[in-house]
């Protein structure tokens, strides 16, 4: 249950980032992408929650 939660926390941090972080040029694949920097946020935030 604490994977799950952490993952769509970080998936939801993840689209912010994604979605609010514009990159000028489009050459970031995680800020100029939601959907890319989503899966990454939701890996990340499973990850944390299994080392804890």
């Amino acid at each position: 249950m604490k994977v799950l939660i952490g993952a769509v926390i970080g998936g939801i941090i993840g689209f912010a980032v994604g979605y609010f972080g514009k990159c000028a040029s489009g050459a970031c694949p995680l800020t100029s992408n939601p959907i890319i920097s989503t899966l990454v946020g939701s890996a990340i935030g499973a990850m944390l929650m299994i080392s804890k």
